[in-house]
């Protein structure tokens, strides 16, 4: 049976302003039955520590994907000529327990995988990451990482838990989850309390590029090495808004200053053209903190991107 090329709702079928918000106004499916690529929410942002907010980004960052359309004029990829994608919702989280709403996530990505598909994930705070690897890492085994934010999030502990936004990776690590030598983080930055909150990364050995490394440049080089230390296996590329200056992307929990720029977020992106990606996110908006949009609109722009550089999609 030929597979179906779902198609986003143009703007000459339906207002931009009209219709179901699903993201680029791709149809709804209750499943990822027959789907190369899905895009699915997951509301939460009880592992926040500092500004809640994140259980909104998945509705607005639909809301602000109406305008993308689905040709990249920049790199010429067509992702709805050659990949079956949809949106298939939000994973229904536990909003009042974080530990069982992580047992949700990774139950609820289980049952996605067995579909064969690539799972494009609209968060959510940062701890929705480790459930999805787990689930991952059961279909593909270990996986490389590229890794886009402020902080390292490999605390040990937050207020004596083990599961929050800022241990993810720690988790990862210890849980087998990640192959340490293709692992690269991307715009750390900012305060820590001792040199061991980005130095335990390094231990480990992910490759750091703190995000004084990015100022003031294209990132284009840093992708050729990026490509070079991740490839050679399936890679995970977990996008964590923060990462970028809170000048361009505010609304979100954890801001710091000095980081990547909009471009920077593309040139990183598109950079990952090539690897053997099983699965993104996107996380860490916050609607409330900017009420212009633009964060959400930077984060639906940012899975598009995501979306042309999977396997599979088509050049034109």
């Amino acid at each position: 049976m030929d597979k179906i090329l779902h198609q986003p709702l143009g703007g000459n079928e339906m207002p931009r302003f009209g219709g179901i918000a699903t993201m680029m106004r791709l149809p709804h499916l209750p499943s990822a039955a027959g789907l190369d690529a899905a895009f699915i929410g997951v509301p939460l942002d009880i592992g926040t520590s500092l500004r809640a907010g994140t259980r909104f980004g998945p509705r607005e960052i639909r809301a602000e994907s109406v305008m993308i359309r689905p040709y990249n004029m920049a790199t010429g990829a067509a992702p709805f000529d050659s990949l079956s994608v949809a949106d298939i919702g939000d994973v229904a989280i536990n909003t009042f327990n974080l530990l069982e709403a992580v047992r949700i996530i990774e139950a609820s990505y289980h049952k996605i995988l067995e579909h064969n598909v690539i799972p494009l994930t609209l968060g959510g705070d940062h701890t929705i990451t480790l459930p999805i690897l787990r689930a991952i890492h059961k279909k593909h085994g270990k996986v490389g990482l590229v890794h886009i934010d402020a902080h390292a999030d490999v605390n040990d502990h937050m207020f004596g838990e083990k599961i929050a936004h800022g241990t993810t990776f720690r988790r990862a690590v210890e849980e087998g989850l990640l192959d340490c030598e293709r692992v690269v983080q991307i715009g750390l930055r900012a305060q820590g309390y001792t040199a061991d909150d980005f130095d335990w990364s390094r231990r480990q050995g992910f490759r750091v590029v703190q995000a004084e490394e990015c100022w003031h440049h294209s990132l284009a080089p840093l992708m050729a090495e990026v490509r070079e230390k991740v490839g050679g296996g399936p890679v995970y590329l977990s996008f964590d808004i923060d990462g970028i200056d809170p000048a361009w992307a505010p609304g979100t929990g954890t801001p710091e200053i000095g980081g990547l720029t909009t471009i920077q977020a593309i040139e990183i992106v598109r950079g990952c053209q090539g690897l053997d990606l099983v699965g993104c996110d996107l996380v860490e908006v916050s609607p409330p903190y900017d009420t212009s949009g633009n964060t959400s609109l930077l984060g639906a722009n940012l899975l598009y991107e995501m979306l042309c550089v999977l396997p599979g999609v088509t050049h034109r």
